[in-house]
């Protein structure tokens, strides 16, 4: 008997459908070996010599992993293909007992190849880009060792991370507040989102006019203003109405004269196959979901065979899908719809033998396998097919026309000063050819000019000014920020779902009410000490260098310890510096004029982790705590009469509860309007869908919001 493990139970399911008795399969479900969370688990004094436990919950699979490993004569590691599937298959092999015991001394030449104790070893690594039979039986014919390389890539990015979150954790709670937490890309992530908004903030719009003319040849279209006196008009080249206004005066009674045509063929090109990053960035501008959620469903449609593995920064595909791809647009659209096309992957540390994202057999349609999938699912796979199908298109073709339209007032008429005159633009474009947008739609406007004549004269119908003033540059959304993320060279495919995913969980960011992230107080202060005290950890390029380091550790070029060593020793040093130089009273904490109830102590405002709060001076003596009035809703509790405010549970859901809570436990999810129930008497709340109802349940009472 042949025992596979995999990390996935959904995972191992598809497999055993492919293979027959000899073979069994089973999961680790995930990680079986971690550093612990209760110490650093680093010993920074032996070569940063990690610490692995087996949690609890991993116990119980273990044990049942090493009964089938006795009854076993081959064991295969099928784990996933990426340096966390390397990690978790030298894990498995550490533990189940055929690896060394303890991992290799750090301050030793390490080892380009993992050696195991016996001279053939009873154990094979196989990898796959998908889950499919051919697949898996082409992986069963190759086996290779695991790669050590990846495995030390992995250890170190968990390294850096460990020493990163528990070195600077406490020294944020002893300087800010309790409960705080600093990670090495997540900061990043936050500067960005704190710096957008400090641009939004200083921003001061800056006024501008356009000029549009409506004409008319049998039908009416319109022209824009973009010369004067034969110079171009740059976007804000008209300040004022006042300019406005006199260039209107000098078109009063103008002759608008065709003054050239052009016609051109524009083609559109379809947009490579997806990676993680655009698979991510789309998914949010089609569905509207978060990182978290596309991974997770693309990982339900990897595990049950349905796509390539979703964790890639490469634009590969392999010869088969390609031939696949030309075999399925041919037969379905007609042969000129197809164009072989292969894509290069921009990013240098891009693993061009890992392919891109794509269905795992593109035959198989959406529609036809629609009843086995959930409808998320059905909706990420039709994203995902039509996006690789359509990268072996053809183009699209549009007609597209620009019209130059002059505009001078009669040669008497002319006022002085108007000089040679003005020039209008119409623009215009058909679809002449659908191409790939008949399988993966974008957006494009269509925009069909009359048939115009150079030298025809058209009637003006009306000269249109408008005022517009610039706009600040907008907030990230989930899509802008990991764009930017990627762009900057800060993490990697497996990394920007649950860097986002944190830093909310966290509290440093959240989502404005058109779901775009802002940063909250806390984030704020958090990271401004980060960028003052530590500003290697929050600098852009020093993290990606970072990042080049570990795919240069992956690829065997560096090795582990010196690039962690290179950058603790210099950050331990600050650390303990800034113990001394940095004060919590500067920091988080405001005297006040006001009074502690209780015990008669001054009351400080204080930040905490969900923002400031009154609390009592003489703390930990007197515990008094006291919501700050903005975050008061000038409503009171029908319970007990003190204020209610605005709270937040530990995943950050907005709630309304009692300002006296221990004492009183009055609490709705939906905000209070401060009007009472015309029918019960009891508290009217205003719910997400804009209406008004009653928070009493039993009560039926609901009306549109005014």
């Amino acid at each position: 008997m042949k025992l596979i493990i995999v990390e996935s139970p959904t995972k191992s399911k598809t497999i055993s459908k492919f293979l027959g008795p000899n073979y069994r399969v089973l999961s680790s479900y995930g990680h079986i070996r971690d550093l612990p969370k209760s110490e650093l688990g680093v010993d920074v004094e032996q070569g940063f010599k990690p610490k692995y436990i087996i949690p609890t919950r991993a116990r119980k699979i273990i044990n049942l992993l090493k009964s089938e490993v006795k009854k076993s004569e081959t064991i295969i590691l099928a784990t996933d293909e990426d340096r966390e599937g390397e990690s978790i298959a030298w894990h498995l092999a550490q533990t189940l007992g055929f690896g060394k015991s303890e991992i290799r001394n750090p301050k030793s030449e390490i080892n380009s190849k993992f050696k195991i104790q016996n001279s053939k070893p009873p154990y094979q690594r196989i990898v796959f880009h998908e889950i499919t039979k051919q697949a898996i039986e082409d992986a069963l014919k190759n086996p290779r060792d695991i790669d050590i390389n990846l495995v030390d890539a992995q250890q170190a990015r968990r390294i850096l991370d460990r020493l990163v979150g528990y070195k600077l954790s406490p020294f944020l709670w002893k300087k800010v507040a309790r409960g705080l937490s600093a990670g090495r890309v997540q900061s990043i992530a936050v500067r960005l989102v704190v710096e957008r908004e400090r641009e939004i903030q200083k921003f001061i719009p800056q006024e501008y006019w356009t000029i549009v003319a409506s004409l008319l040849k049998n039908n009416e279209f319109e022209a824009i203003l973009i010369k004067k006196n034969g110079e171009v008009i740059p976007k804000l080249g008209i300040k004022t109405k006042e300019e406005a206004d006199e260039i209107l005066k000098n078109l009063e009674g103008a002759e608008y004269k065709v003054a050239n045509i052009e016609k051109k063929e524009v083609k559109r090109n379809p947009p490579p196959p997806f990676m993680t990053s655009t698979l991510q960035q789309e998914s949010w501008k089609k569905f509207h979901w978060p990182a978290k959620m596309t991974m997770r469903i693309a990982q339900q449609l990897y595990e049950t065979g349905k796509i390539t593995y979703h964790r890639t920064d490469s634009l590969n595909l392999s010869d088969l899908s390609l031939a696949m791809a030309k075999k399925f647009i041919m037969g379905n659209y007609g042969e000129n719809y197809y164009q072989f096309r292969k894509f290069k992957t921009k990013s240098k540390s891009a693993q061009e033998a890992h392919e891109a994202i794509r269905p795992s057999e593109p035959n198989l349609i959406p529609e036809s396998i629609k009843t086995g999938l959930e409808e998320n699912q059905f909706r990420l796979y039709d994203l995902i097919w039509r996006r690789f199908i359509s990268s072996q298109m053809n183009q699209a073709i549009f007609d597209s026309t620009a019209v130059d339209i002059s505009a001078k007032q009669p040669a008497p008429y002319r006022a002085e000063g108007s000089g040679a005159g003005y020039i209008f633009r119409a623009t215009g474009q058909i679809l002449k050819f659908d191409g790939f947008l008949k399988v993966y739609p974008m957006k494009f406007e269509e925009n069909e000019l009359p048939s115009l004549e150079k030298e025809e004269i058209l009637e003006l119908v009306k000269l249109n000014p408008a005022q517009h003033f610039t706009q600040p540059p907008p907030r990230y959304t989930e899509a802008t920020l990991i764009k930017t993320l990627e762009e900057n060279g800060i993490g990697r495919p497996s990394t920007y779902a649950p860097t986002l995913s944190t830093i909310q969980e966290r509290n440093y960011i959240e989502k404005d009410e058109n779901g775009r992230f802002k940063p909250t107080e806390i984030g704020t202060v958090v990271n401004d000490l980060l960028v003052n005290h530590f500003p290697q950890i929050v600098d852009i390029s020093f993290t990606a260098k970072m990042e080049e380091d570990l795919d240069k550790i992956a690829g065997g070029e560096k090795k582990w310890v010196p690039v962690i060593n290179e950058f603790y020793q210099p950050f331990a040093e600050n650390l303990e510096k800034k113990y001394q130089e940095v004060s919590k009273e500067k920091i988080a904490v405001q005297k006040t004029d006001k009074i502690c109830p209780k015990c008669g102590a001054p009351l400080l405002i204080r930040l905490g982790k969900f923002g400031k709060f009154y609390a009592c001076s003489n703390f930990p003596k007197c515990r008094y705590t006291e919501s700050l009035e903005e975050n008061k809703l000038k409503v009171n509790c029908p319970k007990c009469g003190s204020p209610l405010v605005e709270k937040r549970t530990k995943k950050r859901k907005i709630f309304y509860g009692c300002s006296s809570w221990p004492k009183c436990d009055f609490a709705l999810w939906d905000k209070p309007t401060g009007e009472k129930c015309p029918k019960c008497g009891s508290l009217l709340v205003e719910t997400k869908r804009k209406q008004v109802k009653c928070s009493n349940k039993s009560c039926d009472f609901k009306k549109e919001k005014e």
